[in-house]
């Protein structure tokens, strides 16, 4: 997996997770630009799905094993949709709590990913 994704990942979720953090601090329930930066984050995790299927294709493996990694990656591609789905059902700040502690899962799951693929190989 390239390293480079992940830390894009990454970061982006953890962006995700302080704005949102933020919205909560000020008693704010997520707004529109908030699901749009769900999106954004959403569709780099499925562009790192994408990658880590050509690398599997060419016939790269995860040092870990590929059913664990599967896994994580599908987790990880699933953690904000689900938490913005949570936060439509819980319209107060805590749907905004809700999408930051998301965003904090989808790093977490994405340093778990970097040490599945190997760490460093990449």
């Amino acid at each position: 997996m390239l390293d480079s994704v992940i830390v894009t990942v990454a970061v982006a979720a953890l962006l995700l997770a302080a704005w949102c953090g933020f919205a909560a601090y000020r008693d704010s329930a997520t707004k529109d630009w908030h699901f749009a930066g769900m999106a954004v984050v959403t569709l780099l995790a499925l562009a790192q799905l994408v990658v880590s299927v050509v690398q599997l294709a060419h016939g790269d493996r995860p040092a870990q094993g590929l059913a664990v990694f599967l896994a994580y990656q599908i987790g990880a591609v699933c953690a904000i949709p689900a938490a913005a789905f949570m936060s439509l059902a819980e319209r107060t700040r805590w749907g905004s709590a809700i999408v930051a502690a998301g965003g904090v899962v989808l790093a977490v799951l994405e340093l778990r990913l970097h040490e599945i693929w190997g760490g460093g190989r990449g």
